[in-house]
């Protein structure tokens, strides 16, 4: 009987959201059916395909689709992309090669398709192909307004290793970002349970101390702009949705441009940029014929600009550092991530 663990990246979505990216070759029907007659199950439980599925889960189905289950639906043909899509796709990518793409996707780019949403990375990686036989495939994901580094596998079997390493939290992070006000501490670690918000439809989460999965995030201030606003960078340590947005917020720190979070007081006056502040800078990850893939993204022209009305000085956050985890890191819950910022500091810049 086929078995997988749940990935990061797949936390949240539904059961048969799952088998239609994992497994496309096995229809909703035939899920429903399994669903059913309790042949589909997580952690030993029967599931339902509308279930919500979260990483960690065992998730184990038939090995054989019954025979009764009538003809497959047939796949619709993707549309023919257009010699515009082709460039501005193949214009985002920043490294390849035998296993792996890596995009620099801007911001306002959907990973995946969704309900209004008609241009997507997703959509647009026949352009990709290059040699092979086979599109590239996503995963992971960043959210529609997040900017930065997005790894493709070329391969089923590279997909599969990359998939692993992302799920087992062994592929190292590295998010720039810009706040509002500067975190109390210099350097530490926000440690917040998340869960979807009730009522928002899956689409906001909160932090959830009694029934939320564990979220870990470390952090460091490289520059400040006395108490107006922080370079920070994020090194997620867990793989929630949002996660560096709720936690930043939850420590009195939104990040700029973020509403969703941070409400009508995550924006900054004096010409800065209404869009969020958030770019995956860095990716370090295992490759699946040894060694390591190591790749930086440049800042979209709004953060770029964000930072030089500021003041600040890109060469601070050079050279790009995963940091290791500190000896006795201060981990901030919820009870002391609510605090409020120093105001009035003086600018000062951090390590």
């Amino acid at each position: 009987m086929p078995t997988a663990i749940i990935a990061d990246d797949d936390d949240g979505i539904r059961l048969d959201r799952w088998f239609q990216r994992h497994a496309p070759e096995t229809s909703f029907n035939i899920v429903s059916r399994w669903a059913r007659t309790g042949a589909v199950r997580l952690d030993g439980a029967k599931a339902a395909t509308g279930d919500r599925i979260a990483a960690g889960q065992t998730l184990t189905w038939p090995e054989h689709v019954p025979e009764t289950a009538g003809p497959r639906p047939e796949v619709r043909e993707r549309a023919q992309l257009s010699d515009d899509q082709v460039r501005y796709i193949q214009s985002l990518v920043i490294y390849q090669d035998k296993h792996a793409i890596v995009i620099n996707k801007p911001p306002g780019l959907a990973t995946q398709g969704g309900i209004g949403i008609t241009t997507h990375v997703d959509g647009l990686l026949d352009a990709l192909c290059g040699e092979m036989t086979t599109r590239p495939k996503l995963v992971h994901r960043l959210d529609k307004d997040t900017s930065g580094v997005l790894l493709l596998a070329r391969t089923a079997r590279a997909a599969a290793f990359f998939s692993k390493s992302f799920a087992s939290r062994d592929a190292k992070k590295t998010y720039w970002a810009l706040t509002i006000g500067v975190p109390n501490v210099q350097a530490g670690e926000i440690d917040a349970a998340l869960s979807k918000q009730p009522g928002s439809g899956g689409e906001k989460m909160h932090v959830d101390p009694e029934g939320g999965l564990k979220a870990k995030t470390r952090y460091r201030v490289i520059e400040r702009a006395a108490g107006r606003a922080a370079w920070v960078e994020f090194s997620p340590l867990t793989g929630r949705t949002h996660q560096i947005r709720v936690h930043a917020a939850a420590i009195g720190n939104p990040i700029v441009g973020d509403a969703k979070y941070g409400g009508k007081e995550a924006f900054l006056t004096g010409g800065v940029s209404r869009k969020l502040h958030l770019h995956a800078r860095r990716l370090v990850i295992d490759a699946p014929d040894s060694g390591k893939i190591d790749i930086t993204a440049e800042l979209p022209l709004h953060i770029s600009e964000s930072f030089g009305l500021l003041g600040f000085d890109p060469e601070l956050g050079l050279p790009l550092v995963i940091l290791p985890p500190p000896p006795k890191p201060k981990s901030r819950r919820l009870s002391s991530a609510t605090s409020g910022n120093r105001r009035g500091e003086r600018r000062s810049r951090g390590s």
